[in-house]
């Protein structure tokens, strides 16, 4: 049965999961890139971001850090995405040729569902991926999204509004979170407010690395 999973998702020891003053230079707020320095320099990673050094067993760290970040794209046959997680702009879509912050060959591969209030038609890129906007909610995209994934997991990737908003509505399946070793002291918060033990999650599984601690919680 398929799944909604949020995976890899990074939050520093005080609970934000992006800095703030969000900007085009700063897409996860100040400081908020920190909270993913355990991901950046792993196999999974650059094999997915490096430049050409993307073969198997060539570069990147390995152990608990790349094994969770590659266990995070296993099974997985469409994403969804609040809009700022697809581009920066708000209101009315700018014809300004934005693509996603990915480029031409996205690191989805399938099917991604972006979360929207205004419509537009859907996004072809290369590798795979297409993007979906979706206007009429958080319901029908994950609707959308698990048909589209043919029996695979969906994974639902931030931002933090919109995991939020999945949590809330109970149905978020799978949490793995990130806890980096970083103080951010404002920004947006993931689980302020969110009951998650009366929700009925439960930590599944933990493990600490030089350079987080990944939890997973279960419902």
């Amino acid at each position: 049965m398929s799944k909604l999973r949020v995976n890899a998702f990074s939050i520093s020891i005080d609970g934000y999961g992006a800095g703030p003053d969000q900007s085009l230079e700063n897409p996860l707020g100040v400081g908020g890139m920190a909270l993913h320095r355990w991901v950046l320099d792993t196999r999974t990673f650059q094999r997915m971001h490096g430049d050409g050094a993307g073969t198997p067993g060539e570069a990147g760290r390995r152990g608990v850090d790349d094994d969770l970040a590659a266990r995070s794209f296993e099974n997985v046959g469409a994403w969804i995405l609040g809009r700022n997680m697809f581009a920066p702009s708000r209101g009315p879509w700018p014809d300004d040729g934005w693509k996603g912050w990915w480029g031409e060959n996205p690191v989805y591969h399938v099917p991604v569902f972006v979360l929207t209030h205004h419509a537009r038609p859907p996004l072809e890129m290369q590798g795979g991926t297409t993007f979906h906007f979706v206007t009429d909610g958080i319901h029908a995209a994950l609707e959308r999204a698990k048909e589209a994934a043919g029996g695979k997991d969906v994974r639902l990737g931030g931002g933090v509004a919109t995991v939020r908003e999945y949590l809330a509505a109970r149905l978020v399946d799978e949490v793995h979170l990130a806890i980096s070793p970083v103080l951010l002291g404002r920004g947006e918060h993931l689980l302020a407010g969110i009951d998650t033990a009366a929700l009925g999650y439960r930590c599944t599984e933990h493990v600490a690395s030089e350079h987080a601690l990944h939890v997973v919680l279960t419902r």
